[in-house]
């Protein structure tokens, strides 16, 4: 259970689904107030109502596409005309898309970097003024182990991973002196929607973690202070044993993997 957040708001993204529910979950167990958003209107009630009555928090939903430039600033609004407190913003939507770049549709690619970057920069970048103003408020961004290497077939989205991960670390010492904690969440394959959302089944790990697991992760490392953590030892461990091997032969193994007729193991 995490209690950091104990009668404070949190604003969660992506939480319909995966870990942004999980993540939802550990901060209402540890009594976390919650501004859910995500597209999917009627999932959000489902989940923020099964969580007031489960935890007895407040919550507030708000429906929102990331993937339009314009949400973030709706997200943002519906806060301040609802008079919230955001002590907590996690950047927790993303997706991915396997495939050739050439043959991934443009827009789907465009709106990855929209939803994966732009959004995660455009929402911490209004949140983050009046955390600086009382010199207290933390920022938990979901970056991906796919941050520590490219990956051929999920090009775009290991890209974006990369930004995410390198923001996070970089916004954390920025903070730091104003009393802000900020910290990027990388999981590795996570029982979740997103292989299939991203159309790569057939690459997804038997033994994935559970988003629970990952949530917990992330909120702990955040709390204690992290500027970023990998959830799980056997990611910790492939994420960083690259770095004794040339680049490029890391991305021709990943390549390998990933190429279109294998399966993951």
């Amino acid at each position: 259970m995490i209690s950091e957040w104990k009668g404070k708001w949190a604003l969660v993204t992506g939480a319909s689904a995966g870990i942004g529910v999980a993540l939802a979950e550990e901060l209402a167990a540890g009594g976390t107030h919650l501004v859910l958003t995500a597209r999917r209107l009627d999932r959000l009630q489902e989940v923020a109502d099964g969580l007031r009555k489960k935890h007895g928090i407040q919550t507030q939903v708000v429906a929102a596409d990331l993937a339009m430039r314009e949400a973030p600033q709706e997200i943002y609004s519906f806060t301040k005309e609802t008079g919230l407190r955001i002590d907590l913003l996690i950047n927790n939507a993303g997706f991915g898309q396997y495939g050739e770049v050439p043959q991934v549709e443009t827009q789907r690619l465009l709106d990855m970097v929209e939803v994966n970057c732009a959004a995660v920069v455009y929402l911490t970048r209004l949140f983050l003024p009046e955390m600086v103003a009382r010199r207290s408020g933390d920022i938990l961004i979901l970056a991906s182990t796919a941050a520590f290497q490219a990956v051929p077939y999920i090009s775009t989205y290991a890209a974006t991973k990369v930004f995410d991960l390198f923001f996070a670390e970089g916004l954390a010492e920025e903070m730091k002196p104003h009393g802000i904690r900020v910290c990027a969440l990388c999981p590795g394959s996570t029982e979740s929607e997103f292989h299939t959302v991203a159309g790569q089944e057939a690459f997804t790990a038997r033994n994935q973690e559970p988003a629970g697991k990952v949530a917990r992760t992330g909120l702990q490392a955040l709390a204690a202070g992290k500027s970023y953590v990998i959830s799980g030892l056997g990611n910790y461990l492939g994420a960083h044993s690259q770095r004794l091997v040339p680049r490029r032969l890391v991305t021709r193994v990943a390549a390998n993997m990933f190429r279109p007729g294998k399966k993951a193991r």
